[in-house]
């Protein structure tokens, strides 16, 4: 059988059909199932869009709220569970959340006994899959407040997913228009392909693995600053920018890391050929939200733009999602440090609804290497 060479990164290969979503990087678009995701995070609600990815089409108003009062009875831990968070997060020394997730999730399956998609039928994969993606938000803001000395909160039952995220972070219910900016953010950063966390989950789950080990394995390869990890780099960057001068200083910042061989975080992207949709989506909602740190980023987004145009006329490159991301959350009131945590909370509704997919399939993804080491030599004694 012949060996077809792939290009490096995987690009340009079709690994599997997928019913999930689609991502035209040519034309600047994306689409869960049926609609476009843009198009969802303006005009939809995260429980309409996570009951599409999970039923295949939009819920009426009686399925919404059966699915809403749903996912909220799942999002809580119990004593058992607590007490595992409060052990990871006082225990090592530089705490980073997705790791302490990957633990306390590791936890959770154990605790309650999920056993292997291979295993497991329909409706118990489902079950699990509800649940990891409705207490992973709890899981993440306990975490991150007991890092920083405060109690947990209390998991509540009248707030919806975006709401509930800031409350579990803040301590405190958040403004209409805060919550709508994290909704919107979330919803548009709930799939987005093959990327390399969902491409991890799924090879995971060919193996026929319990759905929290695809889950801790999705969540190591996005906490990689090249994928999930970008967000709160690309705010940093933005304070570099205002040390050297603020924005009439941006071109000039740009031109340095280019010529040091730094990648300018926040710009560019592995699929998207022209602008990025969700950088776009991310821009109107920061404009909205209006402040000093967005004036900033949009004139900053502009110098950066005209800098890498003249420095690669045949590839323009653009702002991503990651770079309007962290001014967004910023904006409301969301932590640095917890910038990648709130793209997990999105992101973990599609990394299950890849899991499941591929659970239907009985067939381990297991491509080859081409060698290029030395050439077979006698062993001599």
């Amino acid at each position: 059988m012949s060996v077809i060479e792939a290009d490096p990164g995987l690009s340009n290969v079709s690994v599997a059909h997928t019913e999930i979503g689609d991502v035209r990087g040519d034309e600047g678009f994306y689409q869960y199932r049926q609609y476009s995701a843009t198009d969802l995070a303006r005009h939809r609600t995260f429980e309409e869009v996570w009951f599409l990815f999970v039923h295949g089409r939009l819920p009426d108003a009686v399925e919404l709220a059966e699915f809403t009062a749903l996912i909220r009875s799942l999002r809580a831990v119990d004593d058992e569970l607590m007490t595992m968070i409060r052990v990871v997060a006082t225990t090592g020394r530089d705490h980073r959340s997705l790791i302490d997730l990957r633990t306390v999730l590791s936890s959770l399956g154990q605790l309650e006994g999920m056993a292997p998609l291979w295993d497991s039928d329909e409706s118990t994969r489902s079950r699990h899959a509800l649940r990891v993606s409705a207490v992973t938000p709890t899981i993440l803001a306990a975490l991150h407040r007991l890092s920083t000395g405060a109690e947990p909160m209390p998991a509540r039952d009248d707030l919806d997913t975006a709401a509930h995220w800031l409350y579990s972070i803040t301590g405190e219910v958040p403004a209409p228009a805060h919550a709508r900016a994290v909704e919107q953010y979330l919803i548009a950063t709930i799939d987005h392909g093959f990327n390399a966390s969902t491409f991890t989950a799924r090879v995971i789950a060919s193996s026929g693995a319990d759905l929290v080990s695809t889950i801790c394995g999705a969540i190591g390869a996005f906490s990689g600053p090249l994928h999930g990890g970008a967000p709160d780099r690309a705010l940093d960057a933005l304070d570099e920018i205002v040390a050297a001068g603020g924005t009439g200083a941006a071109g000039e910042w740009a031109r340095e890391q280019l010529s040091s061989g730094r990648r300018i975080m926040g710009f560019g992207h592995a699929v998207y050929r022209t602008v990025d949709p969700r950088s776009e989506l991310l821009r109107e909602i920061a404009i909205e939200l209006g402040g000093g740190l967005v004036d900033l980023a949009v004139d900053v987004e502009r110098e950066v733009v005209g800098v890498l145009q003249q420095a690669h006329p045949d590839r323009p490159l653009y702002a991503n999602v990651e770079f309007y991301a962290g001014v967004v959350m910023d904006r409301c009131g969301i932590p640095r440090t917890m910038f990648t945590p709130t793209f997990t909370v999105s992101r973990v509704v599609g990394w299950c609804s890849n899991v499941l997919e591929q659970a239907q399939s009985r067939r381990i993804i297991r491509p080859r290497a081409t060698y290029v080491g030395p050439e077979v030599a006698e062993l001599v004694s």
